[in-house]
């Protein structure tokens, strides 16, 4: 998928910057001069080609005067020449054109095909935000036309491109499929530009628009990031003009140009034909690309750069050689050399004494009983309701665990007796803010069994709160699950989507593979979305053929054994004057439900899965993601809190000095399961394995012996509340209070925790590093990679699994 939107991108720039690699060409980069590379620091990377952005409630003047003692710092130095990194608007292509481009794939691997088209400029904002309801009308609900046709066209196994991309110099849209047969690449292009071509002529039908505009008018006015800040959101936002020399501010004003096309849709005008018209049906300046899959390329792609390693070492003579050898040498020495303390000290920092010394508590009422549990935040919300109904998997068949996610999917996607998908669908984005199914899998603090729960989620406008709780009792008891054709559909979809996650995410793949034979709660995570649920789906894709009633009779058991109301439990959070009217709604909803399940054998969950010691799962990869984990609790060692900060150090010090800097990865991170003891180190897009695993089983001699400063402590300390203090939106917040009540995470522990993270002292890191021996000699490894891997776990004896 990297491959596919880097040509797309550079297809549908030719012209400008956007048609170069912005991480460089591995194969061009080492033609890079170290004087090219300062040079192009020293023009791009200076203040006169920066963006300044303040955000919070600190002194203006303040803040002028610190930026003025650093811009002081160049004052006299050569300016920049700024015009030159100014991106231009690219001129339009006179034809359209077509692209094939082969990727390194394994046996039996499929192609892609996406049709890209270039758009307006970014500082046309009423057209960006017009583009993000039709691509919504398009692409963005399962029942959306072109969604839906290219899905059970049969042509390809999911949606594959990007569709709307708003943050280059002009918008681009992209349509099309994975798991493509080359040879059907014209049929899936003439797909979709019959389908575009249908809906300019013959419209968009009312609650398609209806349904597309609430859903982006929702998300602006509910401005909901997450656990992103909301001060880096802003300032992302208004670079997409302010880059460009345009009104910073202008992303940020909605209201004006939503009034201007609601007030369009209202008059009855062909508004978003009109723009489908233009800016696709008639666009020359469009390009398919064709992905062509390629068995032999990474194999020939290692052998060629072991070639081009072999030419450059066979022109060297003596002296050259000890010249790169004493190069290499000094470049190792001033990477492992420390900053001087008087150049640390220059950056600012809090201290600890800036830090609150309290827990902000979450407000929590609980109002139901143990039978059916309730619990409302009172929270401001700006007026949205927030709904979740959790149901308990304890009940669960184990051989059925693995089908969890896809039955939360059918619920939403299948329609129901009284109304097909489409209806349901559009109702949905119509009325509400979105609604989401999902597994929540932990540990109870208590005794470390897993806590496992379905879980039903909803948002809604105040005047649609009766709407929200009518639609989720309607998806829970009346849907129609007897469909096979758009079950298999589904599974399809869920299969490539598994499939090229693998390297994209591989980081999670090793270490969601790792807690699996750590602990319970780790082996439900896996059978639901690692390499067993892969696996798990793989079989499903050809059982839903060969054995439909089978399968079908599965997922009644599922609803059978999950969706009633005893054991269910309620959270809500809303403002203070919605908590009436929200608990009639929420009471009809559960009286809604059947009364008790038909229940099933309880699954054996509470043992980690028995998987190899020594794992190899080999793909098609031209880098590396290792990991190595252990259960530190079963080895004798109890949970401190500043076991958080000392994993904050690794992270940003000991582990990215020798992992990233130094081993060349792309990132490594770590970490430890409070409630469990899961512990784990998971390198990203590593170019190493053996060496980086050698750094794993350094890591307790080098916490035991190494001198920390107190500096380097307390700078831990400060990243580590700032991670247990981290922005929450409301509806996080409700989120986050609900499911500490599950796991028992109550306050008197999450006290205790940000007690002992503030205590933390230089010889707790000492103490960890005793515990990480079990890490070091009886840990458990897993890698992701391609070739090396493959000849790496031979020589190891290590087994090897083929997931791609």
């Amino acid at each position: 998928e990297s491959v596919l939107s880097r040509y797309c991108l550079h297809a549908l720039f030719p012209d400008t910057v956007y048609a170069l690699e912005s991480g460089g060409d591995p194969k061009a980069i080492p033609d890079l001069t170290y004087e090219d590379f300062r040079a192009f620091h020293r023009s791009y990377y200076h203040p006169a080609n920066a963006r300044f952005f303040f955000w919070g409630d600190d002194p203006e003047e303040e803040r002028l005067a610190r930026l003025g003692a650093v811009l002081d710092r160049f004052a006299g130095a050569p300016l920049p020449d700024v015009a030159a990194s100014t991106i231009s608007l690219q001129s339009p292509l006179g034809e359209t054109r077509r692209l094939a481009v082969p990727f390194a794939a394994s046996e039996g691997e499929k192609g892609m095909v996406v049709v890209n088209w270039l758009g307006p400029d970014v500082m046309d904002v009423q057209t960006g935000l017009a583009f993000r309801m039709l691509e919504h009308m398009l692409l963005g609900m399962p029942a959306s036309p072109l969604r839906r046709v290219l899905i059970e066209s049969g042509l390809g196994e999911d949606l594959a491109g990007q569709g709307l991309e708003t943050e280059l110099r002009q918008l681009t849209f992209d349509a099309g499929l994975k798991g493509v047969a080359v040879e059907d690449a014209d049929k899936v292009e003439s797909l979709i530009l019959d389908t575009l071509g249908s809906l300019a002529r013959d419209g968009f039908t009312a609650d398609v628009v209806e349904a597309a505009v609430n859903s982006v008018e929702f998300a602006l006015r509910e401005n909901n990031i997450g656990r992103f800040p909301v001060g880096l959101s802003v300032m992302l936002r208004s670079l997409t003009t302010w880059l460009h020399d345009g009104d910073p501010l202008l992303p940020l004003r909605f209201e004006e140009p939503l009034r201007a096309i609601k007030d369009a849709v209202a008059r009855e005008e062909r508004y978003f034909e009109d723009l489908l018209a233009r800016w696709l049906i008639d666009n020359r300046h469009r390009v398919t690309v064709v992905l062509t899959p390629d068995t032999g390329m990474g194999a020939r792609q290692e052998r060629e750069e072991e070639e081009q390693l072999l030419a450059v070492s066979g022109k060297l003579d003596a002296p050259a050689r000890e010249r790169v050898e004493a190069e290499t040498a000094a470049l190792q020495k001033w990477q492992a050399t420390p900053d001087a303390p008087e150049e640390l000290a220059r950056i600012p920092r809090p201290g600890i004494a800036d830090l609150p010394q309290e827990n902000t508590l979450i407000p929590t009422e609980s109002l139901g009983s143990p039978q059916q549990e309730l619990f409302y935040h009172p929270l401001p919300t700006n007026g949205i309701v927030y709904a979740e109904a959790a149901f308990n998997l304890e009940t669960v068949p184990e051989e059925l665990l693995s089908l969890l996610p896809l039955f939360g999917r059918a619920l939403l996607e299948m329609g129901t007796r009284t109304r097909d998908f489409v209806d349901l669908n559009m109702t949905i984005a119509r009325k509400t803010g979105g609604m989401d199914i999902d597994t929540l899998f932990m540990t109870h603090a208590a005794d470390r069994k897993p806590v496992a729960r379905l879980i039903l989620s909803g948002k809604a406008a105040p005047d649609k709160a009766a709407d929200l709780f009518s639609l989720m009792e309607e998806l829970l008891t009346d849907c129609w699950l007897d469909q096979k054709d758009r079950f298999g559909r589904m599974v399809l979809e869920e299969k490539a989507r598994q499939e090229h996650g693998l390297v994209p995410a591989g980081h999670m793949v090793v270490a969601t593979r790792l807690r699996a034979s750590l602990s319970g709660a780790g082996r439900l995570s896996e059978s639901t979305g690692g390499i067993s649920y892969l696996n798990f789906l793989r079989r499903l894709s050809r059982r839903v053929d060969s054995d439909w009633p089978g399968v079908a009779q599965d997922l009644e058991t599922l609803r059978d054994c999950l969706l009633h109301r005893d054991g269910a439990a309620m959270n809500i959070t809303a403002t203070p004057e919605q908590l009436d009217s929200l608990l009639t709604l929420s009471g009809k909803f559960l009286q809604s439900l059947p009364a008790r399940g038909k229940g099933g054998v309880a699954p054996r969950v509470g043992q980690p899965a028995l998987l190899p010691e020594r794992e190899a799962l080999v793909l098609p990869a031209q880098v590396n993601y290792v990991g190595k984990g252990v259960n530190l609790f079963d080895s004798g060692y109890a949970w401190h809190g500043s076991a958080s900060v000392i994993l904050k150090y690794l992270r940003t010090g000991y582990l990215w000095e020798k992992v990233r800097v130094r081993g060349g990865a792309y990132g490594c991170v770590c970490g430890l399961d409070r409630m469990d003891g899961a512990f784990f180190m998971v390198s990203y897009r590593d170019p190493n394995i053996l060496p980086t695993l050698e750094v794993y089983d350094a890591t307790a001699e080098h916490l035991k012996k190494s001198v920390v400063s107190r500096a380097e402590v307390d700078a831990a300390i400060v990243g580590t509340i700032g991670e247990l203090d981290s922005y929450l939106l409301p509806d996080a917040k409700g989120s986050a209070a609900f499911a500490r009540h599950l796991n028992g995470d109550d306050e008197t522990l999450r006290a205790r925790l940000r007690e002992e993270i503030l205590g933390t002292t230089t010889a707790h890191f000492k103490e960890f590093g005793e515990a990480l021996e079990a890490f070091s000699s009886r840990g458990r490894i897993c890698v992701l990679g391609g070739g090396a891997l493959e000849r790496a776990a031979a020589e190891q004896g290590w087994q090897v699994e083929k997931v791609l």
